[in-house]
């Protein structure tokens, strides 16, 4: 039985499972046996070096030439500190070489082949790198796109570290902004739908957790924010009938946002088995069922027929892997181009003046070179009162919508019991008419 190059461990164990398959005289250690010697044959299959891709296919006998060929064979091999020496030595001596920029991005090739945290670094630096210094040429495009899975592959479920989920879906944002040409482009738009799936599920979770605990402005404003940045994300209808749930428990001032919700799930979300519990909702509420959305309806159906099964040796493996699920993200639509941003909880009050939480200072210059409007306008430290107003105290400079309703807030104040209150304790009597005593001599005099 041949064995391939790079596997010359396997060799003892092999032979050992052949003499045990020709010589044993039990049936079925001769079964065991043949089944080892697939499986030392398979595995020993996957040893092989992929194949690395020769950019230059030309036969010649340049020097430069002979000295890429010889470094492409070594990364095929996995001597990849050897590769890397020989194409640096190309690009040092041959610095006229029509063949740098290949060199640079074998470099960087041989890094990400070799895998693990350090080599993936070295990686991506070498990738920006010859970004950096040949922007103009096709392979920058794809240079940029294996930066974007460098991040890719080291992502972790949504309830771990976030940092290599953040910065994919920059590297896989940054290749469509810069390349929307390229042939990867569809390939990095996937991608891309696929990290914002995993990025809206940490967020999803976070805003659940708030809303199982009673946390209900934070809630609210978790899966609220969601649903608006990332709407492809397959768990919006969730996220809105939670996020519904949530401004229905923060009191009547926000019962329109919780009607929006609900309605958000109707129209944009038909296919949703969410669909007919809104609808009573709206119903209770008296508010107005929408007609559903057919470009809506549309992409629902064409996401549920395209969607990804997972196999059942995937699901067995789930629990104990680190890489996040992605069978259930959009396959089709235009995903987010945009960062998600921290927003403000509709809970909090909006101050006097300020429009979707701006600030009404100005700066002006005075071209006229006059008195400056420091020494004609009254102090703002002052708290001054204009003309015809009355001072105002700054509780009732911006008084809430029903003073006699409190503001929502994320801490659930505990019920309490009900039982007899604890009547004060009995003081004794001396003490008490030594502690009048006084009082009452200062009173005769």
């Amino acid at each position: 039985m041949p064995w391939p190059a790079g596997c010359n461990s396997l060799r003892n164990p092999a032979n050992k499972v052949m003499r045990l398959m020709i010589f044993s005289r039990n049936r079925s250690a001769q079964w065991i046996a043949a089944v080892l010697v697939c499986l030392f044959a398979l595995f020993g299959a996957g040893c092989r070096g992929k194949k690395y891709e020769n950019p230059i296919t030309k036969d010649t006998e340049q020097p430069d030439k002979v000295l890429f060929d010889k470094a492409v064979k070594d990364i095929e091999r996995g001597r990849y500190e050897v590769a890397r020496l020989t194409l640096n030595t190309l690009m040092n001596t041959y610095d006229t070489s029509e063949f740098l920029a290949k060199s640079k991005l074998a470099i960087a090739d041989s890094w990400m082949r070799e895998g693990g945290t350090h080599a993936f670094a070295q990686a991506e630096a070498e990738y920006k790198d010859f970004i950096l210094f040949y922007p103009t040429l096709e392979e920058s495009a794809e240079a940029q796109m294996k930066v974007c899975d460098i991040h890719y592959k080291q992502m972790e479920k949504p309830d771990r570290d976030p940092t290599h989920v953040m910065r994919a879906e920059e590297e896989c944002r940054t290749l469509l902004t810069n390349f929307p040409n390229s042939r990867y482009a569809p390939e990095a738009a996937q991608r891309l739908r696929d990290i914002q799936e995993v990025s809206s599920e940490g967020e999803f979770r976070v805003g659940a957790f708030y809303h199982h605990k009673g946390s209900y402005p934070a809630a609210a404003n978790r899966l609220q924010t969601v649903t608006d940045h990332y709407p492809l994300y397959s768990g919006s209808d969730q996220a809105l009938w939670l996020s519904g749930d949530s401004y229905s428990h923060m009191g009547p001032r926000f019962k329109q946002k919780s009607v929006a919700s609900y309605q958000k799930i109707v129209r944009d979300y038909p296919l949703s088995p969410l669909v007919d519990q809104a609808k009573d909702k709206l119903k209770e509420m008296e508010a107005e069922i929408p007609e559903p959305d057919p470009v809506a309806y549309a992409r629902m159906k064409y996401e549920l027929e395209n969607q990804t099964k997972k196999g059942m040796m995937g699901k067995a493996w789930a629990p104990f892997s680190k890489d996040p699920d992605v069978t259930t993200a959009a396959k089709s639509g235009q995903p987010t181009m945009t960062t998600l941003r921290p927003s403000i909880p509709a809970s909090v009050p909006v101050p006097a003046g300020a429009q979707g939480g701006s600030s009404d200072v100005t700066i002006s210059t005075n071209p006229t070179g006059g008195t400056s409007q420091l020494d004609t306008q009254p102090d703002a430290r002052a708290n001054q009162p204009a003309a015809g107003q009355t001072p105002t105290t700054p509780a009732a400079a911006a008084p809430a919508a029903n003073p006699n309703e409190a503001i929502p807030t994320n801490h659930q104040m505990p019920a309490q019991k009900k039982g007899k209150q604890k009547k004060a304790p009995k003081q004794d009597k001396k003490k008490a008419e030594a502690a009048a005593a006084p009082a009452a001599t200062e009173e005769k005099k």
